[in-house]
This record gives structure tokens, sequence and C-alpha cells, in this order.
């Protein structure tokens, strides 16, 4: 009776080419996002004319969308708002945002990259690999959450500047949850999938 085959072994030519663009990806991907970052800081850190995108909430604008530019009643989503500068906190809020972005874009590429060359080698399931996948999503679920919690924090300080302190719609609840859940459904179905071939694969090198 032939004995059953490993999970393990070496990858074909298209799945290596694959990786390795994925590897090439991940790094570019990963430098952007420094450098976006770095950029970012730059304009920030002096704390002058600082111009940020607010989130609103039931919120209503006038707009000349009527006959020869007539002023029309809108539902404002989004708009920037810019300030001569930043109270403290706030300021700081909006350093670790950017900061934070750029943290979590290298940790999670940095442990798919990992993941990757581990493939690479030629062991698709192990320990490991499941560790890898499991952490890189909850870093990805946890920068998803508080990148733009910090950035809320920033544009609630911008608008108390703007409005004097009579603006009392806070946007720090516009993270999107929805998307949140969506990722964390993915990432524990990837995590169960690599735990379930890693026992298999330990249950087939057994019997062989």
């Amino acid at each position: 009776m032939a004995s059953p085959r490993s999970i393990s072994g070496p990858l074909s030519r298209g799945d290596t080419v694959g990786f390795v663009l994925f590897l090439v990806g991940g790094l570019a991907i990963a430098v952007a996002s420094v450098v976006q970052t770095v950029i970012n800081l730059a304009n920030v850190l002096p704390n002058r004319d600082i111009t940020l995108l607010a989130p609103f909430v039931a919120t209503e604008a006038q707009a000349p969308l009527g006959p020869n530019g007539a002023a029309v009643t809108v539902q404002l989503d989004s708009a920037s708002v810019t300030v001569a500068s930043l109270q403290a906190p706030s300021l700081v809020a909006l350093v670790i945002s950017h900061t934070l972005f750029a943290v979590t874009m290298v940790t999670v590429v940095t442990l798919l990259l990992v993941l990757c060359l581990g493939i690479l080698r030629g062991r698709i399931f192990s320990r490991a690999h499941t560790a890898l996948v499991t952490g890189a999503g909850i870093v990805a679920i946890t920068g998803m959450y508080f990148v733009p919690f910090f950035h809320n924090m920033a544009v609630n300080g911008a608008l108390a500047l703007v409005s004097d302190g009579t603006y009392d719609r806070a946007v720090v609840g516009t993270v999107d949850v929805l998307t949140i859940f969506t990722v964390a459904f993915v990432v524990a179905l990837a995590g169960t999938v690599f735990a379930v071939g890693d026992r298999l694969q330990r249950d087939t090198e057994g019997l062989v």
C-alpha cells in the first residue's frame, strides 16, 4: 500500500514565482508606508497650518449646487479642516496615528514575509506558520482600529478650535467596526486552516 503523501514538499515553479513576487510587493508596501509616514510627520511636527480630513456625523452644510450657484443644503460626510496649530494632546494623537500606521504596516508585512520564506523552504503548515498568520491578523485589526481612533482624536481637537468649542458632535465613533469584524473573521478562518493543516501534516508524517 502506498504511503500517505506529505503536505510538505517542493513548490512548483509557478508557486515559487508567485511567492517571490509577493515578497517583492511586501517590501515595496513596507517601504512606501514608512516613506509616507515620514512625509506626514514632517508636515505635522512643525504644528503650523495643519489640514485634516474630518469625518462628520449628522451634519448639514450649504453647497452652491442650485440654479446659478444657489445654496443647497447637503449632508456632510467628510471635509478638510485647516487650523493654524493643534493643542498638544491633539498633536500627540496625530503623531501616534501616523506612527502607528507605519508600525502596523511594517509588522504585518514582516510577519507575512517570514511566512512566505518558510513556505518557500518547502513546508506549508506548521505551528510557527499558524502563529505568524494569527499574529499578522491581530496586528492588522489593532491598527485598523487605533489608527483612525487617534486620527479622530486629532480631528476633534481641530474642530474644537475651529468652532471655539461649540461643535459637539465628536467623530471618535467613526471607526469602521464592520470592516474590522470582517477582517477578524477572515483571520480566524485562516488561523483555523493553518492549525488544521499542521495537525493533518503531523498525523501524516506519523504514518510514514
